[in-house]
């Protein structure tokens, strides 16, 4: 199951469950429809923390809506999930459709402020990668 909402920033998609080649064809059909018609640079939140590992036939589905997302103005997306192997596989595209550099994987079971930290990137460009969020320096004075 997923689900597109249009937000101020641009989208959020959320997947759930399986993502089998049908529902990811209806999926990239309505992604793609969507950033066609969106006027400006959309950012993208994609939370996939309750998403099953994609069969290799669904993945051709996200490749195209990768390329038009990217072709049609995205400025940065964040993805949340929780398991290594979907995040890998997601890198594995996004290397392969040329949005890498745009896109930022969000592990939830380590980042507790995971939604936060994504609208971060998404919204302001704070890079996760670059900065952690919930660090505070300390420093120890010797009296």
């Amino acid at each position: 199951m997923y689900t597109i909402k249009k937000t101020s920033y641009g989208f959020q998609f959320s997947f759930m469950g399986h993502f089998p080649k049908d529902e990811a064809k209806l999926w990239a059909r309505d992604a793609s429809q969507a950033f066609l018609t969106y006027e400006g640079n959309p950012g993208v939140f994609v939370d996939m923390r309750d998403m099953e590992l994609m069969p290799p036939e669904s993945r051709q589905y996200v490749i195209d809506v990768q390329r038009i997302a990217r072709k049609n103005g995205m400025i940065r997306s964040a993805v949340i999930l929780k398991d290594k192997i979907t995040t890998m596989q997601l890198m594995g595209i996004a290397k392969e459709t040329g949005i890498y550099e745009w896109e930022r994987y969000i592990d939830a079971n380590a980042e507790p402020n995971w939604e936060k930290v994504g609208l971060d990137w998404v919204i302001h460009g704070i890079d996760p990668d670059e900065k952690s969020h919930d660090v505070q320096s300390v420093s120890h004075d010797s009296a």
